[in-house]
């Protein structure tokens, strides 16, 4: 219960497609085994690991360098992990690959062989049997970097047992490719619009953490992916937020306490 644990760098991405009238984001449903956030609904994403920041992946990332990353951060170098982290995540979680072709185009699976072979690949990186640069090389692929915006950055409270400082993100999904749950750290998932899944989650439907709320907040204003793209660009470099847990007499969490809230301060 103190500032000794660890924080972890973790990316999150919040795939976006049109739908008629609004945009749907795709969300998946944490098994219950899971020891962070279990049965919650949540974006693709997961633990920066050393190997997203590996010297190989830099250079088959498209449209921004390490230190471009790094000063968007805030971080004195290994920025483009975060995105490279992001991009393997939704790969490894919903079989969604960010990445273009030699023609500069989004990496399409809309046959089956090709549904298959990515598939196994999507398994494969997962259990570190290959990595992502191996499944770039061998396809001939370009990872989007240039593609993901930057929304928001938040840090878990002190006292949790697991800490995290995550950066979300926002990336258009590919046309040909249709995400899906792993039925592993997954147990289903859904597209959705953010303004019903505010209103699910509000009557209990979908159980959700207070980050994946307030980042359904900022994408349920606008109506089309290319639009909550452009709102993330125009953010520039997110404020952290680092909520502060509540105590009552006994020691035990009655409450969650965000930076706006006037008892903030009043806190430790």
């Amino acid at each position: 219960m103190t500032e000794a644990v660890p924080l972890r760098p973790a990316s999150t991405v919040m795939l976006v497609r049109d739908a008629p009238s609004d945009i749907e984001v795709f969300m998946l449903q944490r098994t219950t085994n899971a020891v962070f956030a279990s049965g919650m609904y949540v974006f693709p994403g997961g633990r920066v690991d050393d190997v997203d920041g590996s010297a190989e992946l830099d250079e088959l990332c498209d449209g921004m360098s390490d230190a471009e990353a790094s000063d968007l951060l805030r971080v004195p170098r290994g920025g483009l992990s975060y995105w490279v982290a992001a991009i393997r995540e939704c790969f490894e979680e919903a079989g969604v690959l960010l990445a273009r072709d030699a023609r500069g185009e989004y990496v399409s699976l809309s046959d089956a062989d090709s549904q298959s072979r990515f598939n196994e690949l999507r398994h494969q990186v997962h259990e570190g049997g290959v990595s992502l640069a191996e499944v770039c090389r061998r396809e001939g692929l370009r990872l989007a970097v240039d593609s993901i915006r930057y929304v928001s950055h938040w840090i878990t409270p002190v006292g949790e047992k697991r800490r995290f400082d995550t950066r979300f993100f926002v990336a258009v999904a590919p046309p040909s490719q249709d995400p899906l749950h792993d039925d592993k750290e997954t147990i289903a998932s859904l597209w959705v619009t953010p303004s019903d899944a505010l209103a699910r989650a509000k009557r209990g439907e979908l159980a959700m953490i207070p980050p994946t709320i307030a980042n359904l907040e900022f994408l349920a204003p606008h109506r089309s992916s290319s639009e909550a793209v452009d709102a993330a660009q125009r953010i520039g470099v997110p404020t952290p937020i680092l909520p502060k847990l509540r105590f009552d007499a006994d020691g035990r969490v009655v409450g969650i306490v965000f930076p706006d809230d006037p008892a903030y301060r009043e806190l430790e």
